[in-house]
C-alpha cells in the first residue's frame, strides 16, 4: 500500500507533519501555512523565490544603468537598459496608443481570399503572424550535424485541449474572458462593439475546429512522435487552397529534399481545416491572435487589458509593475546579453570550474552506477557509458554572446511595438538562415540568470545556468550531503535525462538512432511503464495526476535522486537526514489555484509536493533513516518502489 499519496491532494493546504507520515509536509508544513503568494506571482516557493532575488538584483543594476548610462561597459547591454527604459516610459508610449499596430492589422484585414492568404504565406510567417500552417528550422533529429524544415500546426488559444472538455468549467470561463477581452482590444484599435464581437466569435469558431486535431500535452510530451519524415513533393499536394511549396521555398531560399511533420493528423485534416468555407473565420482568429499576442508592447492602457486574461488564466491577484514588467521584457529580448552580465558579476569562473567538477563527479557516479546495473547486457552497458562520457557540460553562462545580438539596436523615440517587431524580423530571418548552417553545438538553451537546468537530447548536452547555483540547491555554507541533497540531485537528474524514454532514443551525438539490444530496451519500457503507474490518477488538488504526462520527468528524477544519494554516501560527513530534508526543501511549493490546474494539464513535470515525496519513498535508505514502517503514511510496498538507473 502506499498512504500518503491517497492524501496526496491535501499537500497544498496541509498542516505540517512528521517525516514518517509526509517528509514534504514534515520539512515545509510550517512555512506552506505561512507562506504568501506575492500578488503579481501566481506561485512562491524553492524556484521562484531564488528568481525573485535574482530579478532585484538586475532590477537594481538596471535602474543605475539607467540613470547613468557610463556604468555599462559592454555596448550589447547598453541597448538591453535602453529597451529597459523605452518599455518603462509610459508616457512616451500613450502618445503611440494603438497606432504601431494598425499597419499589421491591416495586413490581416487586406487578405480578401484563399489565394491573398496563399500568397503572402511565407511573409506572413516571418513577420510573426499567428498562420494554420508554419514552418520552423531545428536539428534533424536522426542527422543532428544540420538543420532542417519542420512543419507546425496551429495552437490553441488555450493551453490544452483538455481546456475544451464539456466538464472542464475553467476552460469555458478562461473562453469567455478571452472573448471579452480581445473585444474589447478590437474596439481600442478602432473596430465598433459589434464588429468586433462578430470578429470574435469566427475566431473562437476556428479555435473549437483546431481541438479535435491537434496535438494534447501528453502527445507532445513523447518527443520522438514529433520526427515524421516526408517527401517533399508529397507534403506540398497536402492542401487544395494553399500554397505550401511556397511557403517554405520562399522562406528557406531552397528547396528541400524533405520536411519534418510534428503533427501528421494536423497535415492529414488541413483541407478540412483551410477551406473557402473556413477562410473568414481563419482571418478572424488571425487578427484575435495577433492582437492579443502583442497588445502588452502598445502602452500601458493595452497591457492592463490582455493583463486581465493573463491574471485569470494565472490566479495571479495583479499584474508586475509597469517597472518590474519593462525588466522582465527587457531581460527577456536580451536573454543571453542580460544572462552573461549576471553570471560574469555574481558567479564567475571559479563557481563555474567547482560546479563544472561536481558535474563530472556526478557522470563518473553514474558510471560506476552503469557498470553495476543487474538488468542491462554489456553490450548496451558500453554504449551508454559511451554516451555518457560525450555528455557537454554547460555550466554559468556561455563564453561568448551570440554575435546575433549586435544586431539588435533600440530607438527610444520611436514606440516599443516598432523596436520589437524590428528584433523580432532579425531573429526570425537568422533562424530561417540557419537552414543553411551546420548546426550550432556550442548553442545555449538557457540564459545565465535563469533559475532552472536542461539536457538536450539533440546536441546530448546539460546546462546549467548561474542563478540555480545558490541556496538551497547549493551553497558553501550547507554541508555536503544537503548540497547533494540539492544542486547534486538536480545535476544527476538532467543527466539521468540522456537516459528518460525519451533521452534514450538517441544515441551520443543527439541522433535519434536505436543503440539497445531489443531485450534491454523492452525491460527499460516495463520499467517506465511501473513509473507511470506509480503516478498515474494520484489526486492532487481535485484533479488527476496523468502518469503519461509526466513519466520522462519522473525517470529522470528517480534516476537523479538515487545517483545523488549514492555520491552522497562516499562523503565521510555523509548524513542520510540532511540529504533527504534538503531534498524535500528545494520543491517547496504553493501556487495558485488555476495555475495547479494548468499544469496538472500541460507540465511534464509532477506536482512538486509529489515530487519530493514519490521520490524519497523509491529509495529505501528514507524508510532506513526515518524508522518508517508500514504503519506510516510514507510508507510505500517495496514491489511499488521504482529505480530504474
Amino acid at each position: 500500500m502506499n498512504k500518503v499519496i491517497g492524501g496526496a491532494g491535501d499537500l497544498i493546504n496541509a498542516k505540517p507533519a512528521d517525516y514518517k507520515d509526509n517528509l514534504y509536509l514534515a520539512v515545509n508544513g510550517a512555512w506552506q501555512e505561512k507562506a504568501v503568494i506575492p500578488a503579481d506571482k501566481s506561485r512562491t516557493g524553492g524556484f521562484t523565490d531564488l528568481d525573485e532575488g535574482v530579478e532585484k538584483t538586475l532590477m537594481k543594476d538596471f535602474h543605475e544603468f539607467a540613470n547613468d548610462e557610463k556604468k555599462v561597459t559592454d555596448p550589447k547591454l547598453l541597448q538591453a537598459v535602453k529597451l529597459y527604459r523605452l518599455a518603462n516610459n509610459v508616457e512616451h508610449l500613450s502618445k503611440f496608443h494603438q497606432q504601431p499596430i494598425l499597419k499589421d492589422m491591416q495586413r490581416i484585414t487586406d487578405l480578401n481570399s484563399l489565394k491573398d492568404l496563399s500568397d503572402g504565406l511565407a511573409a506572413l510567417s516571418k513577420d510573426g503572424f499567428s498562420l494554420p500552417i508554419d514552418l520552423g528550422i531545428d536539428a534533424d533529429m536522426k542527422d543532428t550535424a544540420k538543420n532542417v524544415v519542420y512543419i507546425n500546426g496551429a495552437g490553441l488559444i488555450l493551453p490544452d485541449k483538455s481546456y475544451y472538455t464539456d466538464d472542464n468549467e475553467s476552460g469555458k470561463q478562461l473562453l469567455a474572458k478571452y472573448a471579452d477581452v480581445a473585444g474589447r482590444l478590437l474596439s481600442m484599435i478602432g473596430y465598433k462593439l459589434d464588429e468586433a464581437k462578430e470578429i470574435v466569435s469566427k475566431a473562437l469558431e476556428f479555435d473549437k475546429s483546431l481541438v479535435p486535431i491537434v496535438k494534447s500535452s501528453e502527445e507532445w510530451a513523447d518527443y520522438t512522435k514529433v520526427y515524421n519524415p516526408m517527401d517533399f513533393d508529397e507534403f506540398t499536394k497536402k492542401s487544395d487552397v494553399l500554397d505550401l511549396k511556397s511557403l517554405v521555398v520562399d522562406s528557406v531560399n531552397d528547396t528541400p529534399e524533405k520536411v519534418i511533420i510534428t503533427e501528421p493528423r494536423y497535415l492529414d485534416n488541413l483541407n478540412k481545416l483551410v477551406n473557402a468555407d473556413t477562410f473568414e473565420n481563419i482571418k478572424a482568429w488571425m487578427m484575435v491572435k495577433f492582437l492579443t499576442g502583442n497588445a502588452s508592447i502598445l502602452d500601458e492602457e493595452f497591457r492592463q487589458v490582455i493583463g486581465e486574461y493573463n491574471l485569470a488564466l494565472s490566479g495571479a491577484k495583479e499584474l508586475k509593475n509597469r517597472t518590474k514588467y519593462a525588466y522582465n521584457f527587457a531581460a527577456g529580448i536580451f536573454s543571453q546579453v542580460v544572462g552573461t552580465y549576471y553570471g560574469q558579476k555574481y558567479f564567475g569562473e571559479q563557481a563555474k570550474e567547482d560546479v563544472r567538477n561536481m558535474v563530472k563527479k556526478m557522470i563518473a557516479v553514474y558510471e560506476a552506477r552503469l557498470s553495476e546495473n543487474d538488468w542491462l547486457s554489456e553490450d548496451t552497458k558500453k554504449k551508454a557509458i559511451v554516451k555518457l562520457e560525450k555528455i557537454v557540460i554547460k555550466v554559468g553562462y556561455p563564453d561568448k554572446v551570440d554575435p546575433l545580438y549586435d544586431k539588435f539596436e533600440i530607438n527610444e523615440n520611436d514606440s516599443l511595438y516598432d523596436n520589437v517587431s524590428r528584433i523580432r524580423k532579425i531573429v526570425a530571418q537568422h533562424n530561417l538562415d540557419q537552414y543553411h548552417e551546420p548546426v550550432d553545438r556550442k548553442k545555449w538553451l538557457m540564459p545565465g540568470h535563469m533559475v532552472n537546468a536542461c539536457y538536450d537530447p539533440s546536441r546530448n548536452d546539460i546546462t546549467f545556468p548561474a542563478a540555480i547555483l545558490q541556496a538551497p540547491f547549493y551553497s558553501l555554507k550547507q554541508t555536503n550531503s544537503q548540497n547533494f541533497g540539492g544542486i547534486g540531485a538536480v545535476i544527476a537528474h538532467e543527466i539521468s535525462h540522456a537516459f528518460d524514454n525519451n533521452g534514450a532514443q538517441f544515441d551520443e551525438y543527439g541522433n535519434m538512432n536505436n543503440w539497445w539490444t531489443e531485450e534491454d530496451y523492452s525491460k527499460f519500457k516495463q520499467l517506465t511503464q511501473k513509473m507511470i503507474e506509480e503516478f498515474e490518477g494520484i489526486p492532487y488538488a481535485g484533479h488527476k495526476v496523468n502518469g503519461k504526462l509526466v513519466v520522462s520527468e519522473n525517470v529522470a528524477d528517480v534516476g537523479g535522486l538515487r545517483c545523488a544519494l549514492e555520491a552522497a554516501k562516499s562523503d565521510s560527513d555523509f548524513d542520510v537526514k540532511a540529504f533527504f530534508i534538503n531534498w524535500a526543501r528545494v520543491w517547496r511549493n504553493k501556487s495558485t489555484q488555476q495555475l495547479t490546474e494548468m499544469f496538472l494539464s500541460i507540465d511534464v513535470h509532477a506536482p512538486a509536493p509529489l515530487r519530493a515525496n514519490v521520490q524519497a519513498q523509491n529509495m529505501n535508505e528514507f524508510y532506513d533513516a526515518f524508522g518508517v514502517t508500514e504503519k506510516d503514511g510514507m510508507w510505500l510496498d517495496e514491489d511499488k518502489r521504482v529505480n530504474i538507473w
